[in-house]
């Protein structure tokens, strides 16, 4: 695609400026409310959690992390067979229907549209810049199409807690590898070796620009849960939170390191939390000369969320 029709494709990409909701992706198994009875069948301990909320209705409190970390524990058994999942305390607890939307819409990207064929099975490689502690990008790719997956993190614990969950649950071995990030400057340098290719890379960015926006973004959460009981309350770590600048200066850092290993990777992307960030993020991407550009919206909890994919191969 040359310079000025790429141009014009991304201009042409950005949304609307009236954003509604979306349903969950159509693969995706969380359509439904909790089913709390099949939910404590898969995890006995989620019934001390279990009250009737405001509505009359079942429910878990969500501002309480050991709550919404055992309902975690819950899906990941009913729905992908983990038989063991935990993460250290004050770690990012991720709500696992939004997780599972960005593997179903990447899948979807690499079948390449039009009711085409999805790639499943272990020769589909894909690289998860920021796998964290919970391991649950991997977990659920994994269990729906059979992919293997690498996990790159900057955080040494996080590390040793996505090697326990792989090691505890046979379905994960050999196919889920977690790799050290030695310089937190870089995303995919001293991760893909030379030579290793990769059919997609995914990551879900720092959304803060600072401590104190990460601080101020916490406080808003817990007071939102009072009016909101099924926002998940998220946690996080200061890598997991924050980075200088916020997203658009971490997926633009990201965008300029992928053109040196443009040969080793079929898709980059990225989600992109603020709708205001895609404009910078497109001339980062077409600055570095990709050849096709995608986004992607979709439902991501209460909001809606989109990822952006960028190729250097004619595909």
């Amino acid at each position: 695609m040359h310079d000025k029709d790429n141009n014009r494709a991304i201009q042409s990409m950005a949304p609307s400026p009236k954003e509604e909701q979306k349903p969950l992706h159509p693969r995706n198994k969380h359509h439904s409310r909790y089913d709390f009875a099949l939910l404590v069948k898969a995890c006995p301990e989620l019934r001390d959690f279990i009250s009737i909320n405001p509505y009359g209705d079942e429910s878990i409190d969500f501002a309480n992390p050991a709550a919404v970390k055992t309902l975690n524990k819950a899906l990941l058994k009913q729905f992908y067979g983990i038989t063991y999942w935990d993460i250290p305390d004050g770690y990012l607890c991720p709500p696992i229907p939004g997780r599972a939307d960005y593997i179903h819409y990447l899948a979807d990207l690499l079948a390449g549209g039009d009711n085409s064929k999805i790639p499943r099975g272990k020769s589909i490689k894909v690289l998860d810049i920021g796998v964290g502690a919970n391991c649950v990008y991997p977990i659920i790719g994994h269990d729906e199409y059979g992919w293997t997956f690498v996990g790159a993190d900057v955080d040494r614990k996080a590390i040793q807690s996505a090697k326990n969950i792989i090691e505890a649950n046979a379905n994960l071995n050999g196919a889920l590898e977690v790799r050290l990030q030695p310089n937190p400057g870089h995303f995919f340098k001293g991760i893909i070796k030379p030579g290793e290719q990769f059919d997609l890379t995914l990551c879900n960015p720092p959304f803060h620009a600072s401590a104190a926006d990460a601080a101020a973004g916490s406080q808003r959460k817990l007071s939102n849960l009072r009016k909101k009981p099924d926002v998940l309350n998220f946690g996080g770590q200061p890598v997991e939170l924050w980075y200088k600048g916020g997203e658009l200066a971490f997926i633009s850092n990201m965008v300029q390191e992928s053109a040196v290993y443009a040969s080793q990777c079929t898709w980059f992307t990225s989600l992109v939390s603020k709708s205001a960030t895609l404009p910078s993020v497109y001339y980062a991407i077409e600055k570095v000369g990709a050849t096709r550009v995608k986004t992607v919206e979709m439902a991501q909890g209460q909001k809606i969320s989109r990822f952006v994919a960028w190729s250097f191969k004619k595909i």
